[in-house]
């Protein structure tokens, strides 16, 4: 028996957006041919199906789980229905699925035997800031979560500007949400005056912003409010 592929189906990034605003309509199409996902959360998977036009009652729809603490061993089980020669489509809850996700492990099962993973074209947060932003976009690195802890995070910040003025690449980070404004606040009182700060808030959304300064232009006026908005932190020393 031949194997599906498994699609890595990108969703909007903000919640004041529609899929048919950001997605393409080959993708849309692609989508709507599948009847088995794998997703994060079924409630807003089933209502970014329902909004993109699916075709399909959602009762018909077969969703399984993948979250960051689905253990190794039912990462197997979750591509079954590939191996039984079905199309599955993952989905992430904001943008595209791999990419500081729990679906990159499952895509490296589906490699290991020999299932064809197809990404699709759509929303990523990470890029957009950084195809924003006026920073290095030849040479980049995604660091993923700053640490929780204060002290941690400031030398954290330090460490990373250090690598960037080595390296001269652009440093990309994110925060959980309701962090954001710390996040902020102690990178313009930790980095150099002359180090550019990208602040990419509500990528894509209709309060979207993206600014970049200097630290030292980023202290001369009031800091935006990114309490609890998704936000991606670029900066180049």
């Amino acid at each position: 028996m031949t194997a599906g592929t498994l699609y890595f189906i990108p969703v909007p990034l903000t919640e004041d957006t529609t899929p048919q605003q950001v997605v393409p309509p080959e993708v849309l199409q692609r989508m709507h041919s599948l009847r088995h996902f794998i997703v994060e959360n079924e409630k807003t998977a089933r209502h970014f199906l329902g909004a993109s036009g699916h075709p399909v009652p959602m009762r018909e729809i077969t969703l399984t789980v993948l979250t960051k603490d689905t253990p190794n061993k039912d990462l197997q089980k979750l591509l079954q229905p590939v191996q039984q020669g079905m199309d599955v489509g993952l989905m992430s809850e904001a943008g595209c699925p791999g990419i500081a996700d729990p679906g990159a492990a499952l895509a490296a099962v589906a490699h290991h035997k020999g299932i064809r993973v197809t990404p699709l074209i759509g929303p990523s947060s990470l890029l957009l800031a950084l195809m924003a932003s006026g920073l290095n976009g030849q040479r980049f690195t995604f660091l993923g979560y700053l640490p929780n802890d204060k002290n941690e995070r400031i030398r954290t910040i330090k460490g990373i500007e250090f690598d960037s003025k080595k390296q001269q690449a652009t440093q990309l980070f994110i925060e959980t949400p309701y962090r954001n404004q710390h996040v902020l606040e102690d990178l313009i009182a930790n980095l150099q005056a002359q180090t550019k700060l990208c602040v990419a808030c509500n990528v894509s959304g209709k309060e979207e912003l993206i600014v970049t300064k200097t630290v030292a232009d980023w202290k001369k006026a009031p800091l935006p409010d990114l309490h609890k908005k998704p936000t991606v932190f670029l900066l180049l020393a």
